[in-house]
């Protein structure tokens, strides 16, 4: 049989030494983050996401595993357990394959076949089932068990329970359930109609009169189906052939011909009908809303992390403008580092006379403080607040240099309500701690929306039906990959941003920041040793993703981790370098000069292995890097456009806002999203539109069709898709 590191190597296609060295690292607490930059040798390079896909799977075979053995106890308890039964136990590959075999064995509620027992009808329904060649015929046998105060007063109530306890017998058969499973996913169609006769037109039109086969419908039709069903709007059911179904459970219970296979026939397909159907039912809805729903909390994670990685506009002073109708349109102006310079609230949307009030009000504000960006949110009064700008920068003139940028408020809302802001911006209401909030999303994404619950980002599908737990782990998961990956500047760096790092926690980092508050800037890495209950394996897993730029080290700014200092300072004396070129960034031939010193003789010597060579290469190359400076930087605009603007065949410069199962919505400054349909992205095949673009891409698009009664666009990527419409528009 195999060990559980062995299934692992086998499934994700590795080495059972660098599976197994995982899964000692995992418990012995080392983080993901950790253990996939800091010990590549260990396990052969693997990312952080395979990490944790291998981590998810070993607690699923673990808990597999735990309950083989307490089903096997239980059994044995009740003094039943075989070696064949033990060995099909000890065989199943899944939780519902292991619940099957337990099923004959589980103790369960008072059921019909259990009434019957209590009457004494086993030993009739053992001897009908046996279907034996001599099996007597089922009225006359059943006679023998007419007893009036059992309450069985005649023949027909004694068949009755004899074929209740047989119709249980035949549901609980693990392999019968099996095969009809087996069967349901690959023949079986789901349905959906309306709940009414009359339906009204809503965002389920699509699915009043749907049918798809199991094993091809799609996760978000599932999810919407499942919404629409809980919203009373939809009626959704598994259609299988019943006449299939009852051939495959009739060729596992009939036997040569008798007298009791008519009984037995009957028998099943009151089992099929009443027990198995159902509850097969919900098994394939269960399993398809778990699959959709794992589906999407991947695309939720796959977009969350482009999102949370967008290039920062970092060292610009930039206003931040809440938009806003009754409640006017909030205002905040941070300098470079994010700290709050001036606050104000305007009105462009009361009048034409307020809004240049508004202009007038801000082109000040613009002027006393050296504003460079404006940062808008996307909500209610976006787009007029979006023209005012754009009127408000060319009041300027084009030598202001100033610029804007529509940005995602998603959770904003909620992060200016919550205790953290309230405790950052005391001396703020809750309108204009979004106002700030929106301003430093533009000038660092990561650093502000690590503030906010990643479920109220907004950038995946059905977010709020899925199972709570799992996708707050999936996404914490994304989030902390992101930090890490990004560093993090321990002088610097808020107390949620440092909670995300390696081996730190809510109440270590909120102990940082107090350190900070209390003795002044971090000189050393080695300092935050100092620090309340951050012992050395905290120090350990934390080290690395902790940038210190104040330290006379300059390996304290760069990802290199304090266990590899003496490998890097040697490394860079056997190139000719001396730790003061490293600083003044003087070192211009690093890498033919390694060559030519030869990679794994260099590795030998430094006492490291070739990957955590070639990272230390990296990061000394440039300390102090930023990740995120390699990516496209965001469009800034200073113009705008209305939806009315737009017609078929414009070509867009566009940003990817969110990628879902049927394609991309896709931001071209008009402030509604158009849709990119999967089959418009691009001229090859692909199973999911994430093959081929992420969250904050910058894509060029052409504009197809546009409803601008049902605010809908309609884009493509594609011009022969372009040129097809526009010939059939001719």
């Amino acid at each position: 049989m195999e060990t559980i590191v062995q299934i692992l190597a086998r499934e994700f296609e590795k080495t059972e030494e660098h599976v197994g060295n995982v899964v000692t690292l995992l418990d012995e607490g080392n983080t993901v983050p950790f253990i996939a930059r800091y010990r590549k040798e260990m396990h052969g390079t693997m990312d952080d996401q395979t990490i944790r896909e291998l981590a998810d799977r070993l607690t699923y075979l673990r808990n597999l595993e735990t309950r083989r053995q307490e089903v096997k106890t239980s059994i044995e308890n009740q003094g039943k357990l075989t070696e064949e039964l033990a060995a099909q136990i000890d065989g199943a590959k899944t939780l519902a394959e292991v619940e099957d075999l337990y099923r004959p064995y589980k103790q369960k509620r008072r059921t019909r076949a259990t009434v019957a027992r209590e009457k004494g009808l086993e030993p009739l329904a053992e001897i009908l089932f046996a279907q034996a060649p001599d099996c007597p015929v089922p009225e006359e046998e059943a006679q023998k068990y007419i007893d009036e105060e059992k309450g069985v007063p005649d023949v027909a109530a004694a068949l009755a329970g004899a074929s209740d306890i047989v119709a249980e017998w035949i549901s609980d058969d693990a392999e019968i359930r099996r095969v009809l499973r087996e069967t349901y996913f690959d023949r079986a169609d789901i349905t959906s109609a309306a709940a009414n006769k009359d339906p009204e037109d809503t965002v389920y039109r699509n699915y009043y009169a749907f049918v798809s086969p199991v094993k091809k419908v799609q996760g978000h039709q599932v999810l919407a189906m499942n919404r629409g069903e809980r919203e009373e709007v939809l009626k959704v059911a598994v259609d299988m052939n019943r006449e299939v179904a009852l051939s495959l459970v009739n060729s596992r219970v009939l036997k040569e011909k008798c007298a009791s296979t008519a009984f037995v026939q009957a028998a099943a397909e009151d089992a099929y009908d009443r027990l198995i159907a159902p509850s097969i039912e919900r098994e394939v809805r269960a399993a398809l809303t778990e699959s959709a729903s794992e589906g999407a909390i991947g695309q939720f994670a796959l977009n969350l992390r482009p999102l949370l990685m967008q290039p920062p506009v970092k060292g610009f002073v930039t206003m931040g403008l809440d938009p806003g109708y009754r409640m006017g349109c909030k205002v905040a102006v941070v300098d470079g580092t994010g700290k709050v310079l001036d606050t104000t609230v305007v009105y462009p949307t009361y009048g034409e006379k307020q809004k240049q009030d508004c202009i007038v009000k801000l082109s000040a504000l613009i002027k006393k403080h050296k504003v460079k960006h404006i940062a808008i949110g996307n909500g209610t009064a976006s787009r007029e607040t979006e023209q005012m700008t754009v009127e408000l920068i060319a009041s300027l003139g084009a030598g202001a240099g100033v610029s804007y940028m529509i940005v995602n408020e998603a959770g904003a809302s909620v992060y200016s309500a919550s205790p953290l802001a309230a405790k950052e911006f005391p001396e703020f209401d809750v309108n204009l701690r979004s106002a700030v909030s929106i301003a430093r999303r533009l000038q660092d994404p990561l650093a502000e929306l690590v503030k906010i619950d990643p479920k109220s980002i907004g950038v995946g599908q059905y977010q709020h039906d899925m199972p709570e737990k799992r996708l707050s782990e999936a996404l914490d998961g994304v989030v902390e990959d992101c930090v890490n990956a990004v560093g993090v500047d321990l002088n610097t760096a808020s107390a949620p941003l440092l909670a995300r790092v390696s081996g730190l926690n809510a109440g270590v980092a909120a102990n940082i920041v107090k350190y900070r508050e209390e003795n002044g800037t971090f000189t050393s890495r080695k300092q935050v040793l100092k620090v309340p209950k951050l012992g050395a394996k905290a120090y350990e897993q934390c080290a690395g993703f902790l940038r210190v730029p104040e330290s006379k080290q300059v390996l304290d700014n760069t990802a290199v981790h304090p266990e590899s200092y003496e490998a890097a300072e040697k490394l860079i004396g056997l190139c000719g370098y001396t730790m003061d070129d490293v600083r003044d960034d003087k070192l211009f031939n690093l890498m033919s000069r390694l060559a030519k010193y030869g990679a794994e003789r260099a590795a030998r010597e430094c006492g490291v292995g070739l990957p955590t060579l070639f990272d230390i290469m990296e990061e000394i190359k440039k300390p102090g890097r930023d990740p995120r400076d390699e990516l496209p930087p965001p469009v800034l605009r200073t113009d705008v456009m209305e939806m009315k603007d737009l017609k078929a065949g414009m070509e867009l410069k566009g940003t990817v806002r969110n990628v879902i199962d049927f394609g991309a919505f896709v931001d071209i400054g008009v402030h509604q999203d158009g849709l990119v349909h999967i089959s418009q992205i691009c001229d090859k095949f692909i199973r999911h539109p994430s093959e081929a673009l992420s969250v904050g891409d910058v894509v060029t698009v052409w504009v197809l069709e546009v409803d601008e009664k049902k605010k809908r666009i309609s884009l493509t990527m594609r011009r022969d898709k372009l040129q097809e419409k526009l010939a059939q528009k001719a």
